[in-house]
């Protein structure tokens, strides 16, 4: 690789979009986290738990039944991998895109986000199955919450959470989920497909006079999430359900059950609403969450590199 790629690569313009990436990721996930908890309940609890209730109820039900602290179980971990994992997959994507010769295109922007999404699978999953299993900590079967925890977690934190599993499963449990992870990577393909899409349509090609306003990231960003978890969804299930490990001692899953069959699995005992149940919290949850880290992120963006520019030496980032 020639010098003025390496420089591409490692450049002060992919640092500010990872950064900027992986603040925006932290700060929308704190503001939506509860709405996380309440999707994580309704993909791995037993569906007559909360049979036909909306998020909000159950939020309600969640607060008097186990305490308002429940909604927020596991939030500085999240927040440690999902700063991780956006720093590496906002820093990939750019890299990749300013190597890329050419124009700008949607199909493009597909590939480098599905290569982007490859990398963050195979560096950031085993953070994901701790948190997976330090929200769910305490529930035992039938999904009621009890002294005897039915998840078995017998660690606190993202560090303790990877040795211990390392040590008791070893790199097999580290990485559970990870296949349907990797069909996964063309959920914020998609995302980021369609915000990039968007931006350069509504920027006129990076001719317009004056920049979108926060209100309009906040809603390319709804838009660009909504589309890309709708298509993807039963994965997402899945991947959470097998991240969980064997919790759902009810449905008497084996040891070493595959995406393929979580899948069959599920539609044979709840049928296709099986495969989207969850699906209004999440697209609650996501949208919400994705729409206020694009907007967080493109400002905290433009401010960074004006700080830089300030600096002298630094050319302006590119969007």
């Amino acid at each position: 690789m020639s010098q003025s790629k390496l420089k591409q690569v490692f450049s002060y313009q992919s640092w500010v979009h990872a950064v900027s990436g992986s603040a925006g990721s932290v700060i929308a996930m704190s503001a939506f986290y509860p709405l996380d908890t309440v999707r994580s309940r309704l993909q791995l609890e037993e569906p007559e738990r909360r049979k036909a209730l909306s998020t909000w109820r159950i939020l309600r039900n969640l607060i008097d039944e186990e305490g308002f602290e429940t909604l927020y179980r596991g939030l500085v971990p999240v927040l440690e991998s999902l700063c991780i994992s956006n720093f590496v997959y906002f820093y990939t994507f750019h890299s990749l895109k300013a190597l890329r010769n050419g124009g700008q295109s949607a199909l493009g922007d597909l590939l480098l986000g599905s290569l982007a999404g490859v990398v963050n699978v195979l560096t950031t999953t085993p953070c994901w199955v701790v948190n997976t299993r330090l929200k769910m900590k305490g529930l035992g079967q039938h999904g009621k919450r009890n002294g005897s925890s039915g998840t078995d977690v017998q660690y606190d934190g993202l560090i303790d959470g990877l040795q211990y599993i390392a040590r008791t499963e070893g790199v097999r449990g580290l990485w559970a989920g990870a296949i349907p992870s990797l069909m996964l990577v063309i959920n914020p393909a998609i995302q980021f497909m369609v915000y990039e899409a968007l931006k350069r349509r509504l920027t006129a090609g990076g001719t317009a006079k004056t920049p979108p306003s926060a209100v309009t990231f906040f809603s390319i960003g709804a838009i660009a999430k909504m589309i890309a978890t709708v298509l993807t969804y039963p994965l997402q299930l899945v991947q959470t359900k097998l991240r969980h490990g064997n919790a759902d001692r009810n449905l008497n899953l084996p040891p070493d059950v595959d995406t393929v069959q979580m899948l069959l699995i599920i539609l044979k005992r709840q049928g296709v609403a099986g495969l989207f149940r969850g699906l209004e919290a999440k697209l609650l949850q996501t949208v919400m969450t994705a729409a206020l880290m694009f907007m967080a992120y493109e400002k905290i963006a433009r401010f960074v590199t004006s700080l830089l520019l300030s600096k002298g030496g630094v050319t302006a980032v590119r969007h």
